[in-house]
């Protein structure tokens, strides 16, 4: 028995499924059947019950699941353990950003971060809040960017960004003149929010609560480029982060008061799995350059 036999079968039990397995491991159906086969003689157990249409692990397999999935844990930790011994020569960093923040400065927070570790590698992955809280849980992702508070059992955290969420307006809209608003003015208007993966929607929805009305939700999006579009095109209003908002000059930015809305973004990292080096001192760098944002970006 090696490790492969081990994450392959984890692979097969995450699938229910030999050949969708294989296809995720980019290997032949045969070879992971095969795979399987020799790790049940080998333990001298069935892990499966193959007389149904969908692959059910025995008792004995999930007791094996449970067991090679701590094994698993236990050597991609001896792999990350061995590139920190490296001194940062190497590593490959996950880190999940809502597509709804102002980015801008990231890229040359990476760029600056890479020029100092030139082999250390990056996956950017674009996701809501909850996707994302979701991601850093089950390893999926080291580090994530996410609209807090957060669940502080499971994750340590810091904030480094707190702005106002402000109304834009079509240039005609009759608000369009106003430089402030009160929230409950907006109960006759259709909104447009970002999707059910997105805390910001939660909060815009329980802030319209506050102010004593429920939005009408005419359509949702993902992207916050496409939400200043539409309302541009007059399908209806938005609430967006005020740095986003400085984005088209075709739409007009008001600020809200009477609920006042704003939002706090942060970083999270999981409590309970390995963090690698490389991501540590990633995380220490950005946290300095994001406390001293001016005098790093001149």
């Amino acid at each position: 028995m090696d490790i492969k036999h081990l994450q392959y079968f984890i692979e097969v039990s995450n699938f229910n499924n030999f050949t969708r397995a294989a296809n995720h491991l980019f290997i032949t159906q045969p070879a992971i059947s095969k795979m399987i086969k020799n790790l049940e003689t080998e333990l001298g157990v069935e892990l499966f019950d193959r007389s149904r249409k969908q692959l059910i692990l025995t008792d004995a397999g999930r007791v094996v699941l449970e067991q090679a999935k701590l094994i698993d844990k236990a050597f991609r930790n001896l792999e990350t353990e061995v590139d920190n011994l490296l001194g940062l020569k190497k590593g490959h960093i996950r880190i999940g950003l809502p597509p709804i923040i102002d980015a801008s400065f990231f890229p040359r927070i990476l760029s600056r971060f890479h020029e100092q570790y030139p082999n250390i590698t990056f996956q950017l992955v674009e996701d809501g809040s909850k996707k994302i809280e979701e991601s850093v849980q089950k390893d999926l992702i080291d580090i994530g960017v996410i609209v807090l508070p957060t669940n502080t059992a499971l994750f340590h955290h810091f904030s480094f960004l707190e702005e106002d969420i402000n109304l834009i307006v079509y240039p005609s809209h009759p608000f369009a003149d106003r430089e402030e608003i009160d929230l409950a003015e907006l109960k006759n208007e259709s909104f447009i929010l970002f999707n059910k993966d997105y805390v910001l929607r939660d909060l815009i929805i329980s802030s319209c609560s506050e102010a004593g009305f429920s939005p009408h939700i005419v359509t949702e999006s993902s992207r916050w480029d496409f939400i200043e579009e539409m309302v541009y095109c007059k399908l209806g209003v938005a609430l967006l982060p005020e740095s986003l908002c400085r984005h088209d000059e075709r739409v007009r930015s008001i600020k809200v008061k009477q609920p006042f809305i704003s939002w706090k973004l942060g970083f999270i990292w999981s409590k309970d799995h390995y963090l690698s080096y490389a991501a540590k001192e990633w995380l220490k760098y950005t946290k300095e350059a994001l406390t001293s944002r001016n005098a790093f970006f001149k």
